[in-house]
């Protein structure tokens, strides 16, 4: 291709649906990333060295409504806002502090999870809300158990002096209220796909 080709008519009308497509996923990655921050700023329930909060909820969605990598971008462009200085964690922590912190874990496991949830919900079928429904909830349920309830209760025996065992068992406590959160992510996004179908990535 010639640096002529690059200007003519053709070449722009072939490029316009791909920045469009681009604007789109950036707009959309930071949108999310935004709402993550809004419920991880809500005031939760202090357990101690941790709190139950609306976080995961929004991390789920970004992943299980955005797919696997714009759900990832949009949690690692959350982080990267909180770590730049913007009181955007939880209970309006800022800068780098929380990552040597005992929620550590969490943090860490919040982009995985959501990449995860959005890679097998870009798998599953979404004809039926019946069907759809219970297997993006147990989408979240395996993103929840491999890295979220897994990184977190060992960021916890790191970096909040507790066994191992003492930390998954403090991690308990987040389970009920995980679930019931899980179960929203999974309603609120069989309903965005039902509406929006074409929103995640064609596999």
């Amino acid at each position: 291709m010639t640096t002529a080709d690059l200007t003519t008519p053709q070449h722009e009308a072939r490029q316009a649906p791909y920045r469009r497509h681009v604007a789109t996923d950036l707009a959309l990655i930071a949108t999310f990333a935004a709402l993550i921050a809004v419920c991880s700023i809500i005031p939760g329930i202090s357990l101690g060295p941790a709190s139950i909060t609306l976080q995961t909820l929004a991390v789920m969605l970004a992943g299980a409504v955005l797919g696997a990598n714009r759900g990832m971008l949009a949690v690692l462009l959350f982080m990267a806002v909180g770590a730049a200085g913007l009181p955007v964690f939880s209970g309006g922590s800022a800068g780098l502090a929380p990552f040597a912190g005992p929620t550590v874990g969490y943090l860490v496991s919040f982009p995985l999870a959501a990449w995860l949830i959005g890679f097998i919900v870009e798998r599953l079928p979404r004809r039926k809300t019946a069907t759809s429904v219970p297997l993006i909830f147990a989408a979240g349920l395996v993103a929840n158990l491999v890295f979220v309830h897994t990184l977190g209760p060992l960021g916890l025996a790191w970096r909040a002096d507790m066994s191992i065992g003492s930390a998954f068992l403090f991690d308990l406590a987040f389970w009920p209220g995980d679930l019931v959160k899980t179960l929203i992510v999974a309603l609120v996004a069989t309903a965005v796909h039902r509406a929006f179908p074409a929103l995640l990535p064609r596999r």
